[in-house]
């Protein structure tokens, strides 16, 4: 295991604990933007624990890899739909966000 995977694993990882948090704690620059795509606020506590079980699995995969490289797998698939929920609603300015979750969480798969 190269440490550049730990450090990519790690980052993946707070960064979508940090983006669950965010909608758990109803940030405005995160439910804001949900809102007016359209995602219903019954599916916001969903979404947040998607994103802690992608977390904790991310981390749990350093210890046991093929967790790790499923959690990897949830998390890309999770904020490519995300990507696609922004383009759908052609909200250009807000491309940059799930973009900004989706890279580490790659790296991450492609480190493994």
């Amino acid at each position: 295991m190269s440490t550049t995977y730990v450090v990519v694993t790690i980052v993946a990882a707070a960064l979508a604990a940090f983006s669950a948090a965010a909608i758990q704690f109803r940030f405005e620059f995160v439910v804001g933007p949900l809102a007016d795509y359209g995602v219903p606020r019954s599916w916001w506590p969903w979404l947040a624990a998607a994103k802690t079980t992608g977390a904790i699995g991310l981390i749990a995969g350093l210890f046991v890899p093929w967790i790790g490289a499923a959690a990897a797998i949830g998390l890309v698939l999770y904020f490519t739909g995300a990507l696609i929920t922004v383009l759908r609603a052609r909200s250009w300015a807000h491309i940059p966000a799930p973009l900004l979750y989706l890279a580490p969480a790659a790296a991450s798969l492609a480190l493994i």
